[in-house]
């Protein structure tokens, strides 16, 4: 009896590590292109990373959401480097995520630098840099939901400010057995910012999703599809389409995206 018991939990081991597969990082590059109304177009490379402390198990879940329904804390970095004429902006940045043990509680922080280069038409050049950072507290009252408050600020040579925020994220499952992933998230006082963004899985491999973003503090708006795909456990593409507005010079955005799981 004894033997047929162990014979027992090993397959079913087994059985679940046939059906989760694990991973614990993930790095990714991207490319976008901005196409403004009034000229100025330019484009834009990044890369990122992100290490999971432990394992992220994927079980049955959306494959770009089992980081999250995991509770899988990490640290990630990530750079831009943006070209447009006249004008490079780079941003440096790292961040963490600590989804605390044996409880519900969820802690945030990231910090990041941006260095703009302009020339004007004698050709001399201006440094500006910006450093921005971000922290948060959270709890999650239910399976897939998540609320966050905290604080987001900005500092320059110019300018500094804080401003507290607070956000929801929320992944759950439709009586049709398709997922979905919902997302809101503000900042009140000198950034008044807000974001929106959605997300449904057509399965666990494809989702297709739509964003809005607006900050009055940059006087600026965009709205955006996406979709992005599984190649197979390890590998994703992911495409996006923003519609704009900084002041009153309307763009067209344009970013495709690679990410790879070990």
């Amino acid at each position: 009896m004894k033997k047929l018991a162990i014979a027992s939990a090993l397959l079913s081991a087994l059985a679940v590590t046939g059906t989760a597969n694990a991973y614990q990082a993930e790095v990714g590059a991207a490319a976008a292109y901005v196409d403004p109304d009034n000229g100025g177009s330019g484009s834009a490379f990044g890369v990122d990373g992100t290490y999971y402390f432990n394992p992220v198990q994927t079980r049955n879940a959306p494959l770009a959401e089992a980081a999250f329904l995991d509770r899988a804390s990490n640290v990630n970095v990530q750079a831009t480097f943006a070209d447009r004429g006249d004008l490079d902006s780079n941003t440096y940045g790292i961040g963490a995520e600590v989804f605390v043990p044996n409880s519900d509680f969820y802690l945030s922080g990231n910090i990041s630098q941006n260095e703009t280069e302009r020339f004007n038409v004698l050709g001399q050049k201006y440094d500006f840099d910006t450093t921005y950072y971000a922290a948060e507290v959270g709890y999650l009252p239910a399976p897939g939901l998540l609320i966050a408050a905290g604080l987001k600020g900005y500092d320059n040579d110019n300018d500094d400010g804080v401003d507290p925020t607070l956000r929801a994220k929320y992944v759950t499952t439709l009586s049709n057995g398709k997922d979905i992933n919902l997302e809101a998230g503000a900042a009140f006082g000198d950034l008044d910012e807000y974001n929106l963004a959605a997300d449904y899985f057509i399965d666990k491999t494809l989702s297709v999703g739509a964003d809005y973003h607006n900050n009055d503090l940059t006087d600026q708006s965009e709205f955006g599809i996406n979709a992005r795909k599984f190649i197979n456990q390890q590998v994703s593409l992911e495409g996006r389409v923003g519609f704009g507005e900084v002041g009153n010079n309307d763009y067209n955005s344009f970013g495709v995206a690679a990410k790879y799981r070990f």
